[in-house]
């Protein structure tokens, strides 16, 4: 099934907030509040997610609305990769999230491998920029910029983080059961085709 109810009621909770934020007229905000409201019912319509949730992930942002970041760590060792699972749905994927106010994407990176794994890692290249909405993610509720940025392993070892259970090395042939809202399989055979080929350009959406 097309998911573009989903790209339609983003997009009208894009024009909503930016009408919220711009408007001065005490009539046009009464009209872009009930576009906000049109846009949560076509959530809840074509999900399980309650009202209120729904609201909560949209009446919480403010200001014009832009994509949000999240960075993936890819870190390899004896040709396989650095993956966490994670406490949410128990399934794994490359160490990361959202970038944090104040660091760059590669202090981020760094900073969720160390607090997601417990190991010690240096940056060395941007592999990706990829938008969620183009590469088979399950439906989100906002759209994602995700930067993929390639690790090296110097120190540290395996640890649980507040959010994970669980850290382990995979290779290529023995993927396991993925968080496909974080990374998908196609993702991680791109990272590992940068591994066997590491004069390839970076990839950009």
């Amino acid at each position: 099934m097309s998911d573009k109810w989903l790209e339609w009621a983003k997009r009208i909770q894009s024009l909503s907030q930016a009408g919220l934020t711009f408007s001065k007229d005490v009539y046009d905000v009464e009209r872009f509040e009930e576009l906000r409201s049109i846009s949560a019912e076509i959530i809840e319509e074509y999900t399980e997610l309650e009202m209120e949730k729904i609201k909560d992930l949209f009446t919480n942002e403010t200001g014009y609305q832009t994509p949000k970041v999240d960075v993936r760590g890819a870190v390899f060792r004896d040709d396989k990769i650095l993956m966490v699972k994670e406490k949410m749905d128990n399934r794994w994927s490359l160490p990361g999230g959202f970038c944090d106010i104040g660091l760059s994407p590669t202090e981020n990176t760094v900073k969720e491998i160390k607090e997601e794994s417990g190991y010690d890692v240096i940056h060395k290249r941007l592999i990706a920029l990829l938008d969620t909405t183009k590469h088979g993610h399950p439906p989100l509720p906002y759209q994602y910029y995700k930067l993929f940025i390639n690790c090296e392993l110097v120190g540290g070892q395996a640890t649980n983080g507040v959010e994970t259970n669980g850290v382990k090395f995979f290779s290529e042939t023995n993927l396991p059961k993925l968080s496909t809202k974080r990374n998908t399989e196609a993702q991680i055979r791109m990272l590992f085709d940068f591994l066997r080929n590491p004069s390839k350009e970076t990839i950009i959406d």
